[in-house]
C-alpha cells in the first residue's frame, strides 16, 4: 500500500482550473481498485491519496497520468507501507492484498 502526498506549488486558482480533470483521474483509479481514499489537506496546501498497487513503479506510472502532475500543479511524495494493524471494517480490503 502507498500514501501519496501532493503539495501544491501554484496558486489555488491554477489548482481549481485543473480540478475537474484531476477528479476524473481519481475516479478512473477508484474504479479499477487502485485508489482507496483521497482528500484535501487542511489547510488546503495539497492532498493525500491512499492507494494499492503491485509496486512503487506502478504507482509512479499512475501518478504520471494525473493532470496535476502533467501540468506541474503539485509535487508528489510516495510512501510505501505494509499494514500491520487495522480496524476490522477494513479486513476485506487488507486481507485481499495479502
Amino acid at each position: 500500500m502507498f500514501v501519496i502526498s501532493l503539495k501544491y506549488k501554484v496558486p489555488i486558482q491554477q489548482v481549481e482550473h485543473h480540478l475537474e480533470a484531476h477528479r476524473a483521474f481519481l475516479e478512473k483509479y477508484y474504479a479499477n481498485g487502485h485508489f482507496l481514499l483521497s482528500g484535501r489537506k487542511v489547510p488546503r496546501t495539497g492532498g493525500l491519496i491512499v492507494a494499492s498497487g503491485s509496486d512503487r513503479d506502478e504507482i509512479e506510472r499512475i501518478i504520471a497520468q494525473d493532470p496535476f502532475y502533467v501540468h506541474q500543479i503539485a509535487d508528489y511524495e510516495v510512501t510505501e507501507f505494509e499494514p500491520t494493524q487495522w480496524d476490522v471494517r477494513l479486513d476485506s480490503m487488507i486481507n485481499s492484498k495479502e
